[in-house]
């Protein structure tokens, strides 16, 4: 059973003011921790970047088949091959930036969750097989 660890907090009020990929906007926000998960944000810090998890919970969960951004003029997919929200089991990962830390709040960019969103995990980005917020030398993306 998936437990939050936080929630997001963002100017998007509704999935149709979302960006299609968070890559693709410029959207800050917040990652807000729950206080218990405090000692795990140990490392992460300004500058660097990183995957958060989420739950899209407003998505349409039986949905099975979508054109591709919307556009109507492109041929039906299956779900499974696209990144729609709308899927059996709506997680969703995207690449954000820290712009700052304050406690347990991240302020991030390149958001493209709806706010309230629950936060399900961080993780630290993958290059060439190791953790860049780690490694020999502190390797930087």
């Amino acid at each position: 059973m998936l437990k939050p660890i936080g929630v997001i907090r963002s100017p998007i009020a509704s999935p149709d003011q979302a960006p299609r990929q968070g890559s693709e906007s410029g959207i800050s926000g917040k990652l807000v921790v729950d206080e218990q998960y405090r000692d795990a944000l140990l490392g992460l810090e300004k500058g660097r970047r990183i995957v958060i998890v989420y739950w899209m919970h407003l998505a349409d969960r039986d949905i099975q088949q979508v054109h591709p951004r919307h556009d109507l003029a492109l041929p039906l997919r299956g779900v499974f091959s696209l990144r729609s929200p709308q899927r059996p089991n709506p997680l969703s990962v995207s690449t954000v930036e820290i712009t700052g830390i304050e406690g347990t709040v991240i302020d991030v960019v390149g958001l493209d969750a709806v706010d309230g969103t629950p936060l399900l995990d961080i993780k630290g980005v993958m290059k060439y097989g190791l953790i860049l917020n780690w490694g020999i030398g502190r390797l930087r993306n």
